[in-house]
């Protein structure tokens, strides 16, 4: 294999890593092949010309690839060709999204210090936020607490 063929074969293997880190992300078939493609450059290089050269290509292989990484980082390459899409928003699919703080209800069991709450005619775990809780007493939502009401008596 001749040495051009050896380069061309590093070289498309860096850029498969490019593409890899940039525009497709997590393992895939471009890092692979990537990986793939170097290790088979570097090969060839020690089988077809010796330990020596195999040394060179392999320190050049290195060298070619962090300075590419730290031209691409100083001039900002990355963000203009990688993948950056924010969400933004704020999921409200708990309690929070039927509920808020200072809604008020009536305990049906005990709060001792967990117990039921009845709040907009729907049943709800809540916690006292001070002492026990007798049934039948109104209460108010004091935190919400992931799937927990927080509550406190109106006294």
């Amino acid at each position: 294999m001749s040495l051009t063929a050896i380069i061309i074969l590093i070289i498309l293997g860096i850029l498969l890593f490019y593409v890899e880190f940039l525009i497709v992300p997590g393992v895939t078939v471009a890092g692979i092949a990537g990986a793939i493609l170097v290790i088979v450059g570097v090969f060839y290089g020690y089988k077809e010309y010796g330990v020596p050269t195999g040394h060179y290509i392999l320190g050049a292989t290195a060298i070619f690839s962090i300075f590419s990484i730290v031209i691409m980082l100083r001039t900002k390459t990355w963000e203009k060709i990688a993948l950056d899409t924010k969400i933004e928003g704020k999921s409200s699919t708990g309690l929070e999204a039927e509920l808020s703080i200072g809604d008020q209800g009536e305990t049906v069991t005990r709060l001792n210090p967990y117990g039921k709450v009845q709040i907009k005619d729907k049943f709800y775990e809540a916690k006292s936020s001070s002492s026990f809780i007798d049934p039948k007493i109104k209460v108010e939502i004091k935190k919400i607490d992931g799937s927990h009401l927080i509550v406190k008596p109106l006294n």
